[in-house]
């Protein structure tokens, strides 16, 4: 063999690709960082990170985006409403928390978001 996996060269990344993996990195450490309830500042970078995040792609990848939110919003309602009454009449041994809804979300929009991308290829 005249070359294995590891000496290959990778393409290079346009200056698009670079600002979005840019971006996509800053909004996981900033929303990572909001997780902690004690630093309120940290929620704020998190917003305006999601915010510089949501304005930098194109016209395909604002589609997605909105697509994905549009279905995450669908589901938080639906699975949301049922969840919190499920707990208001006993019918769940466990206390309904927020973050149990916060998962769903960030696992349907992550979902959604990979799924979309790889759609429109």
């Amino acid at each position: 063999m005249t070359g294995d996996i590891k000496t290959q060269s990778k393409p290079r990344e346009s200056g698009y690709q670079s600002r979005t993996r840019t971006n996509v990195t800053q909004l996981v450490r900033w929303c990572g960082a909001a997780g902690d309830r004690t630093q309120r500042l940290h929620r704020l970078g998190a917003i305006l990170s999601n915010n510089k995040y949501i304005e930098e792609p194109d016209e395909l990848q604002r589609k997605v985006q909105l697509n994905s939110f549009a279905i995450t919003v669908g589901v938080a309602l639906i699975a949301g409403v049922p969840y919190s009454l499920m707990f208001a009449y006993h019918v769940i041994p466990f206390h309904a928390d927020i973050s149990h809804l916060m998962v769903v979300m960030s696992l349907t929009y992550g979902s959604c978001n990979l799924f979309g991308t790889r759609r429109y290829r």
